[in-house]
């Protein structure tokens, strides 16, 4: 049907456009990761994950958002180790698996989703992350930090003071949720502005809900007598 093969039309535009749109944000994301132009812990990547997740085909969330990570950190390993630091530490580990799970959160939400809605999702991840990294920073203990201790007082410490020779870490939570916050907005806005898509174009096109009922036949007229 003409309708039909319109509206498969727009939505093959949208997604176009949606995806370089992605991109470009990923891009942004790239650029923000430059050594010293941010503030510790002050990133876009809680809200790119969480956004590739609520905006992106499933494929494409897992791919191109997790991509952008792995190859922007490969370029930061190069300039650190220049000068003397290896950045690859075991604890990346465990900030990718957190940084999966932010774009499974991110795909418990629909793209339509109110604007403060997709916010709040946004600022829990950014929670979600500081939390769960600290607190396997805690249990397995990397620094071999004595204050670290197997009980609640060094869970607590690991979650405030930190590791001796580091900033605090309820400052690097402090701007994990104003960064969350920030870069979410801008991300969700940005999305929204150029009509996000819909969920039947996230999970591919739907096939018509009713086949067209089948014209009635004229019946021939009674052979006369």
């Amino acid at each position: 049907m003409p309708s039909r093969a319109l509206a498969l039309s727009l939505a093959a535009v949208n997604q176009k456009s949606n995806l370089w749109l992605a991109v470009l944000l990923m891009a942004v994301f790239a650029v923000t990761r430059w050594p010293g132009l941010l503030p510790g812990n002050f990133s876009a990547a809680y809200a790119l994950v969480f956004c590739a997740g609520v905006f992106l085909p499933r494929k494409l969330a897992w791919w191109l958002s997790l991509g952008t990570m792995l190859l922007t950190d490969v370029a930061l390993n190069f300039y650190y180790q220049h000068r003397g630091y290896d950045a690859w530490k075991p604890a990346m580990f465990v900030s990718y698996a957190v940084y999966a799970f932010l774009i499974w959160f991110g795909t418990r939400f629909k793209p339509q989703s109110h604007f403060l809605k997709l916010l709040s999702g946004g600022v829990l991840g950014a929670v979600l992350f500081y939390l769960l990294t600290n607190t396997a920073a805690w249990f397995f203990n990397p620094f071999g930090n004595p204050e670290y201790t197997r009980d609640l007082a060094g869970f607590i410490c690991a979650l405030t003071k930190g590791a001796g020779g580091y900033p605090e870490t309820w400052r690097f939570f402090l701007n994990t949720l104003l960064s969350g916050g920030l870069f979410t907005g801008l991300f969700v806005g940005a999305m929204k502005l150029t009509a996000a898509e819909s969920p039947q174009e996230k999970e591919g096109p739907q096939p018509a809900s009713a086949e067209p009922e089948p014209a009635v036949e004229p019946q021939p007229e009674d052979a006369r007598s």
